[in-house]
């Protein structure tokens, strides 16, 4: 049977999602291994994200909710810095786990972490 492994994401201009489709290709390559991505929920507005100039989401990436990590064997974490932190949909998602939490059924999954910033100094420093 294939290890799971989910690669979790949050992308405002699809910088992460470029990274995320990348280390889903270095996992795929190891054989015993099934690798999906997903994102993690919007927070902001269809009207804020156009203020921005933000992309449209992916629509070939489901959305993934906090039950769902249950299911796989390994995690991947994706995401922008934010002054040093993970950004606020990021962070909204993983409170969201707390049912899974108390339960342990996270306990004993290997996680990983990357991120992207804007510039130098941009926060990467300190985010991880």
């Amino acid at each position: 049977m294939a290890a799971k492994i989910y690669i979790v994401y949050y992308s405002t201009y699809g910088h992460v999602a470029k990274l995320a489709d990348e280390i889903q290709k270095g996992v795929s390559s190891v054989q015993g291994v099934d690798v999906k991505l997903w994102q993690v929920p919007e927070t902001l507005s269809d009207e804020a994200l156009a203020k921005m100039g933000a992309p449209p989401k992916r629509d070939d990436v489901p959305v993934i909710s906090p039950a769902e990590l249950a299911d796989a064997d390994g995690l991947i974490f994706g995401f922008p810095t934010r002054f040093g932190m993970m950004p606020t949909q990021f962070k909204a998602f993983m409170d969201g786990t707390s049912e899974l939490w108390c339960p342990q059924r996270l306990a004993g999954k290997p996680a990983a972490l990357f991120f992207s910033s804007g510039c130098q100094g941009g926060g990467q420093e300190t985010t991880a």
